[in-house]
């Protein structure tokens, strides 16, 4: 029988992308790098994951076919995410101490402290929160923060950046010039405050930072605008779906009490959580020269499909054991924030909110889900309500916990 926790994580997956992740599937069981016609070489395979993420020479995140040329009519050409070589090198360098740990979790507890105030609030007075709705605020509001932007609510952040990534499907290769336009009208007013920001270049803010580290206006405001698309929606969907899966494998009460020795435990769940969950379901590359990917033959130009979710999968479902820390972590490497010279130059940001946000919940004594439901048809799979509440009551309430429709 599959555990609780498998099934409505499932739910989630399939509500999403209910033939896309059967599709991965089934081309994954034919071998771990497979040509599909109309898609490209579809890699399922976490080790053959990481040599072409690590060999960026070989697979780029530029030209045609790849994520990087998928952004650059909306972001500009020096984004991070859609650079390779020096110039990406160079970049890269120079904002390497915008996201230490120590830095990232400072600026999460400072800015989240009156977002999560109310949430626990509302936990105190026995009241339910939707997790949904408050990680989309918080993060939301932590991207304001970096950005300057002080005069926009952590919601309306985040509903500027979502709009945005619903115009995106795994299939897409590139956006129409209509959608373009509509990107850059809905990023404008935040890009003004950007800019605004970095003129002011108050000590401190990540524009001044840019600033400081010698980018030009132009390339800040590109980062600011790429910070805005990648920094949000991962993280507001993954917060209520590791909640819920801790949750439905029972491992709250023991988390809550390793928070008070040394958060260890806490830590190891994140992770073994975050690789079933996979933020980002797929990666794109661009092969720039031929050679073989497993059995697999790769000519110049050819678009590779890294699907994440399959390969973060291989490890298996869920396992309690690795959550707890009482057996090794699947992946220590952390597969879903890529590898090589592209690995995610804002995980720490991302744990942070993560960390802040989950350790708020389980101090304040959440311990039960009473209504969820899945989101469906969305780029990155989501509940579209998770609400949780604090101390258990009799069991005949069990029926408030809905099933998705």
């Amino acid at each position: 029988m599959k555990r609780r926790e498998h099934v409505w994580e499932r739910r989630v997956q399939l509500a999403a992308h209910p033939f896309a992740y059967p599709f991965i599937a089934a081309v994954a069981r034919r071998g771990p790098a497979v040509r599909v016609p109309g898609v490209g070489i579809v890699v399922g395979d976490p080790e053959l994951a990481r040599q072409v993420l690590l060999d960026h020479e070989g697979f780029r995140k530029d030209g045609p076919g790849s994520s990087g040329a998928l952004w650059t009519p909306v972001l500009g050409p020096s984004v991070l995410l859609n650079m390779e070589g020096e110039e990406h090198r160079s970049l890269r360098t120079a904002l390497t101490g915008l996201f230490t740990r120590a830095q990232a979790t400072e600026l999460c507890t400072r800015v989240l402290g009156p977002v999560l105030d109310e949430a626990t609030d509302r936990l105190d007075a026995g009241e339910a929160v939707d997790l949904v709705a408050l990680t989309r605020t918080a993060a939301g509001t932590v991207i304001g923060e970096l950005l300057g932007v002080t005069d926009a609510a952590g919601a309306e952040v985040f509903e500027r950046g979502e709009r945005i990534v619903r115009m995106v499907g795994l299939r897409t290769r590139e956006l129409t010039p209509r959608q373009v336009a509509r990107a850059k009208a809905v990023l404008a007013g935040l890009v003004t405050a950007a800019g605004e920001a970095y003129d002011r270049a108050e000590p401190g803010s990540m524009m001044a930072r840019l600033r400081g580290h010698g980018l030009d206006r132009e390339q800040a405001l590109g980062l600011a605008a790429a910070f805005l698309l990648t920094g949000t929606e991962t993280v507001a969907t993954t917060v209520p779906r590791i909640f819920a899966i801790w949750h439905d494998a029972g491992l709250l009460p023991t988390l809550r009490a390793d928070l008070e020795e040394d958060g260890a435990a806490f830590d190891a769940a994140i992770d073994e959580a975050m690789r079933v969950i996979t933020p980002s379901p797929a990666m794109l590359r661009r092969a720039a020269r031929p050679g073989r990917l497993g059995a697999t033959r790769v000519r110049e130009g050819d678009r590779v499909v890294i699907a994440t979710a399959r390969c973060d999968a291989a490890a298996g479902p869920f396992d309690p054991g690795a959550a707890s820390g009482r057996c090794p972590a699947h992946d220590p490497k952390r597969l879903w924030f890529g590898a090589g010279p592209h690995y995610c130059i804002g995980a720490p940001l991302a744990l942070a909110e993560i960390r802040v946000l989950l350790q708020a919940l389980l101090t304040a004594g959440a311990d039960r889900v009473v209504r969820r439901r899945v989101k469906r048809r969305v780029l990155i799979p989501t509940y579209a309500r998770l609400e949780v509440a604090a101390h258990r009551e009799p069991s005949n309430h069990a029926t408030l916990e809905v099933a998705a429709s």
